[in-house]
């Protein structure tokens, strides 16, 4: 049994007859009472993230997620072909399981960490950072750059994110898929 002083960010535990992952937590310890936890938590079934407090006495029961590497091998409709990295096994899953933050940056052979729990998908997870190719942007224009702006650009993906004046199409870059946000320019 876990209990709010066992809370780290990512832990997933059963709570009111629901699996729940800790997004965030703090322990506080006011100048007179007890001590308590604060968390958000993310609910893995609708996807919502609530705020609570725990006493520092509440036990929890722990999930058992087990996490894969996958393959995405297609899309198929609105399902996503994935290949289990060690059995080899194939399955769909819907965009609901993934989620579009995860949609908008597949590319075909890319490894994904998929968490489940009693054969119910719970999450998947990109790499903290990806590579793919500008195919639209903007023309590069001179001009005061020192602000450091940037312009909206295409993906090989179909992802628009956000990136530097300097960068054109047909280069590769290097984002983190979790926050959108261009971190640098693949050299060739």
């Amino acid at each position: 049994m876990y209990t709010p002083t066992d809370f780290k960010n990512g832990l997933t535990l059963e709570w009111k007859g629901d699996l729940y992952q800790v997004v965030e937590f703090l322990h506080v310890k006011p100048g007179k009472g007890a001590a308590f936890v604060r968390t958000k938590l993310k609910n893995l079934n609708n996807k919502k993230t609530i705020e609570a407090s725990f006493r520092m006495n509440e036990q929890f029961k722990p999930a058992h997620v087990e996490k894969s590497e996958m393959q995405y091998l297609y899309q198929s409709g609105d399902n996503y072909a994935f290949m289990d990295m060690k059995s080899y096994e194939q399955m769909e899953l819907s965009k609901s399981d993934l989620g579009s933050n995860v949609t908008d940056f597949l590319k075909e052979e890319m490894v994904v960490m998929v968490a489940s729990c009693d054969g119910k998908i719970l999450t998947a997870e990109l790499p903290n950072s990806i590579e793919l190719e500008v195919t639209e942007t903007a023309p590069n224009e001179k001009g005061n750059t020192s602000s450091g702006g940037s312009k909206p650009a295409t993906l090989e993906t179909g992802a628009s994110v956000d990136v530097p004046f300097f960068v054109n199409i047909g280069d590769k870059i290097r984002l983190n898929p979790q926050t959108r946000e261009y971190q640098d320019r693949v050299k060739a």
